[in-house]
C-alpha cells in the first residue's frame, strides 16, 4: 500500500499550477483542515502538477477533451506522488479509474456562464459581427443559437490571458505570474467579448469583469460546472481526513452532479462536448440563482449552433429514484442514435428536458 501523507503528519494535495486551479485548490485545503480540527491536526500542502492541458493551445476539441486536465493528477494520485487531487468537477471523465474515489464535493459556487464583453455590454447589445471567444464548443453552439450574427474565435489560456483578449479588459492579466503561450493570432483586445464560468471569476476575484451573467434559458452550463471534486485513493482515508470531508462534503451538489454527469455518460459525451446540463434537488433551492428554476435540464447541441436533441422518461415512483438512474434515463432520438444531429432546430425552450436530480 502506497504511504499516505498523514503518516508523516501532513498530506499533500495535487493540483494544476494555473491561478485559478492554486485558488481552489488552496480554499479546499483550508476547508479540510479547519473542518478536520485546525491546524496541527490535519496539515495538508499544495503540490503543483504540470498537466498535459496546460501551456498547450490546441483547441480542446483537437485534444480529445476527455480528461485532457485530470489524467496526469491523477496518475500523480496513484504513483503515491500526491495524496489528495481537486478537479473542476466537469472536467473529471464520468468513467471511474480502479483504486480512485471521489472523497468529497464541496458546496457548489454558481453554475451559471458570464460574457465579459467590452463597454459593459450585454450579449444581445453586441453589435452585428462581434468577435466572441471561448474555447468550448457548448458555449460556441448556444451563442450562436441566440445571436447567428456573431463571429465565434477559439479560444485558449488562462482566465486572466482570455480577459485580455477583450478590448477595454487587457490589464486584467496584468502581474499575474502564469506562463502564457499564444499563438500568433492571438492579441490583445482583439475581440469584443469573451464567455468565461461566473464560478471561476468569483473564485479569482473578477467577477466585475462579467457584463452580463448568462441565464439558464440562454446558456445551459456544463455538467457539473461551479463543482469542485476531491479524489483520493480508495480506502486510504485517516480518521482526521475522514472527519473533514464528512464535514465538507455537500450532499445536495453531489445528488445534483452525479444527475448532470449522469447525463453526459449516457450520451457518451466528453467535458469538451456540447452537452449542457443542470439539476437542483426538488422542492427548493438555497442558491439565489436557482430560485426561479424549478426543473433540472439537459441538451446537446450541434457546431453551428442550429441542432439539438433531448428527452427524459417521466418520473417514477418507488425505488431507484437516486440520481445517477435520472440522468442515465435520458433517451436519445433515433436520429441522434444513428449518428445524425440533425434532430430539430435548436431552440432554449423546446430543447428543455425537465427533471429533478431528487425528490
Amino acid at each position: 500500500m502506497t504511504t499516505t501523507g498523514t503518516e508523516s503528519g501532513r498530506l499533500r494535495l495535487g493540483t494544476r499550477g494555473s491561478r485559478l486551479a492554486l485558488t481552489q485548490s488552496g480554499q479546499v485545503a483550508e476547508a479540510l483542515m479547519a473542518a478536520g480540527g485546525g491546524s496541527g491536526v490535519l496539515d495538508i500542502d499544495l503540490v503543483t502538477v504540470r498537466t498535459d492541458g496546460d501551456g498547450d493551445r490546441t483547441p480542446l476539441r483537437q485534444l480529445g477533451g476527455v480528461g485532457v486536465f485530470a489524467a496526469r493528477l491523477r496518475h500523480a494520485l496513484l504513483d503515491g506522488e500526491v495524496d489528495l487531487v481537486v478537479h473542476s468537477f466537469k472536467d473529471l471523465p464520468t468513467q471511474p479509474v480502479e483504486g480512485l474515489e471521489v472523497i468529497c464535493v464541496p458546496p457548489r459556487e454558481d453554475p451559471r456562464d458570464a460574457l465579459c464583453a467590452r463597454d459593459g455590454l450585454t450579449l444581445a447589445a453586441l453589435p452585428e459581427g462581434a468577435r466572441v471567444g471561448t474555447g468550448s464548443p457548448r458555449r460556441a453552439a448556444q451563442l450562436l443559437a441566440a445571436r447567428p450574427d456573431l463571429e465565434v474565435v477559439d479560444l485558449r489560456g488562462n482566465v486572466p490571458t482570455r480577459l485580455a483578449r477583450v478590448r477595454g479588459l487587457e490589464v486584467v492579466g496584468v502581474g499575474t505570474d502564469e506562463p502564457v503561450t499564444p499563438s500568433r493570432a492571438d492579441a490583445a483586445g482583439d475581440l469584443d467579448a469573451v464567455v468565461l464560468a461566473l464560478s471561476g471569476l468569483r473564485r479569482l476575484g473578477l467577477e466585475h469583469c462579467a457584463s452580463e451573467v448568462l441565464d439558464l434559458e440562454t446558456m445551459l452550463p456544463a455538467p457539473a460546472q461551479g463543482a469542485l471534486a476531491v479524489e483520493a485513493r480508495a480506502g486510504e482515508d485517516s480518521a482526521e481526513l475522514a472527519r473533514a470531508v464528512a464535514a465538507l462534503d455537500d450532499e445536495p451538489t453531489r445528488l445534483a452532479v452525479t444527475a448532470e454527469r449522469a447525463l453526459m455518460a449516457r450520451l457518451s459525451a466528453g467535458c469538451a462536448a456540447p452537452v449542457g446540463a443542470w439539476a437542483r434537488l426538488r422542492g427548493g433551492s438555497r442558491e439565489p440563482w436557482g430560485e426561479h428554476a424549478e426543473h433540472g435540464t439537459g441538451g446537446s447541441m450541434g457546431p453551428a449552433g442550429t441542432r439539438a436533441s433531448a428527452a427524459m422518461t417521466p418520473p417514477r415512483p418507488g425505488p431507484g429514484r437516486e440520481p445517477g438512474r435520472r440522468g442515465r434515463a435520458v433517451q436519445r432520438p433515433r436520429a441522434a442514435r444513428r449518428g445524425c444531429s440533425c434532430c430539430g432546430r435548436w431552440s432554449p425552450r423546446s430543447m428543455v428536458a425537465r427533471r429533478s436530480a431528487a425528490s
